[in-house]
This record gives structure tokens, C-alpha cells and sequence, in this order.
């Protein structure tokens, strides 16, 4: 059983509000900064247990927020691939060492941050034309990404950018995929046996930190902007990647 120290508790609480701050309309790099956030406190094989349930209530208030102005046709699209994404991510998850796994989460976390950097240029280099197969490649990767270190964002956001959709049906279409891709993981954690459900009662308490980061997200961006909050949490994603990256 993990112990809930004074620092584990500073840690998953702050997972908690990030994680509404994050569905409240403040950055899209949440899950990779709380998974390597609790990573640097915790054994990494729990911390991707701990973290799904966490991103699963912010889901409600995501897709809650964007009822109905989803496109079903792009999220069809996407599902096969997620499925073999999850599914090839929970084979690496229980077959690699915990070593391995820190250091392989480090690297998708620059991986992301190289991505956000570059998005522009990526975007603008592309010369799209749609097919049947792209969902299925986005959604394979965001899948891997999201079982290994939830951090499935850039291959979702690349496709869906690239079928010119608008930003509400944009915004809708990514909340539900996350959300259904967050279910599709339970069974596989499960099996995998990363839940850590004692821990997890023993910090149920924390679960209103999710609304409140949320209601403070929606303020926060009138004041501050997403683009200074989102420079300020790649800042917290390199050092993140840093540690975990140490001997």
C-alpha cells in the first residue's frame, strides 16, 4: 500500500485542481504534466493508475461543457485506433521496468513539447487530403501516448485541425474522445493491475479541488491568457522531464 506523505499530498492535489484548470480552458498538456508530476513522488506503475481517475471526473465537466457540438463521424474515425493504441500501450506498460518506464515518459514528454513548439510549422507544411486511414493512424498513436504517459493530445489535434472543423466542434470532438478513450483504459488498467483503489479512498476528499481548479481556470484565462499559462506549464514540463530523466 503507498503512504500518503505531507509531499504525496501536495502532489495529487495539485493533480486535482491542474486537472480543472485544465477543462476549465487553460492548456491542453495537463495529463503529461500531472502524470510526470506524480512520477517524481510516487512509483510511475501506480502513477498511471492514480492519474486516470483524476482526468476521468475533469472529463465530465469537458464534455459537459460542449454537450451536443461534437462531430460523431471524426470520433468514429478515430476509435479503432485508439482501441489498438491502448492496447499496445498496456503491453508495454507491463512489460518494461520501472526504469525503463520513467525514462520512456520523460522522452514522450519532450517528444509533446517539441510538438507544441513546432505545431505551427507542422501545420502549415502539411498539404491535407483527408482519407479513411488518417483516423485510424491518430487515434493508434493518441492511444499509445495516452496509456503510456496520458499525454494522446498532439496526434488528435494534428487530425482534427487538419479536417478544418470549427473550434467548438473541435473542442467538443477532442472532450468526448478523451473521455471515451479514458474508459476504454479502466479494463486495461485492470488487468494490468496499475489501480490503486485504498490509495485512491484515501484521497477522495480531494476529488471538489477538480471543480474549483475549473471555475478558477475560466477566471484565470481572462486575466492571464492561455499562451503565457501554457508557456509557464512547457517551462514545468522540461524541468518534469529533466528530473525523471536523472539517475
Amino acid at each position: 500500500m503507498l503512504s500518503i506523505t505531507p509531499l504525496v499530498l501536495i502532489a495529487f492535489a495539485s493533480a486535482a485542481f491542474l486537472t480543472g484548470l485544465s477543462k476549465g480552458g487553460l492548456g491542453g498538456m495537463m495529463g503529461a504534466l500531472i502524470t510526470a508530476m506524480l512520477a517524481l513522488v510516487l512509483p510511475i506503475q501506480n502513477v498511471i493508475g492514480l492519474v486516470l481517475p483524476v482526468l476521468m471526473l475533469g472529463d465530465l465537466f469537458a464534455v459537459t461543457a460542449h454537450w451536443r457540438r461534437w462531430d460523431r463521424r471524426l470520433i468514429l474515425a478515430l476509435l479503432p485506433g485508439a482501441l489498438l493504441g491502448v492496447t499496445l500501450g498496456t503491453f508495454v506498460l507491463t512489460s518494461i521496468s520501472p526504469l525503463a518506464l520513467r525514462r520512456g515518459l520523460a522522452l514522450i514528454i519532450l517528444v509533446f513539447i517539441i510538438y507544441r513548439l513546432i505545431e505551427s510549422r507542422i501545420l502549415g507544411w502539411l498539404h491535407y487530403s483527408s482519407r479513411s486511414w488518417h483516423g485510424i493512424v491518430a487515434g493508434g498513436l493518441s492511444g499509445l501516448a495516452s496509456t503510456l504517459a496520458h499525454a494522446g493530445g498532439p496526434p488528435v489535434s494534428i487530425y482534427l485541425l487538419m479536417e478544418d472543423i470549427n473550434p467548438a466542434a473541435f473542442a467538443a470532438t477532442a472532450a468526448v474522445f478523451f473521455a471515451v478513450i479514458n474508459w476504454i483504459k479502466v479494463p486495461y488498467y485492470l488487468y494490468a493491475g496499475l489501480f490503486d483503489f485504498a490509495f485512491l479512498w484515501r484521497v477522495i476528499w480531494l476529488a471538489p479541488l477538480v471543480p474549483l481548479g475549473v471555475w478558477f481556470g475560466r477566471k484565470l484565462v481572462e486575466r492571464v491568457g492561455k499562451p503565457v499559462f501554457e508557456a509557464i506549464i512547457m517551462a514545468l514540463l522540461v524541468a518534469s522531464a529533466g528530473l525523471l530523466l536523472m539517475p
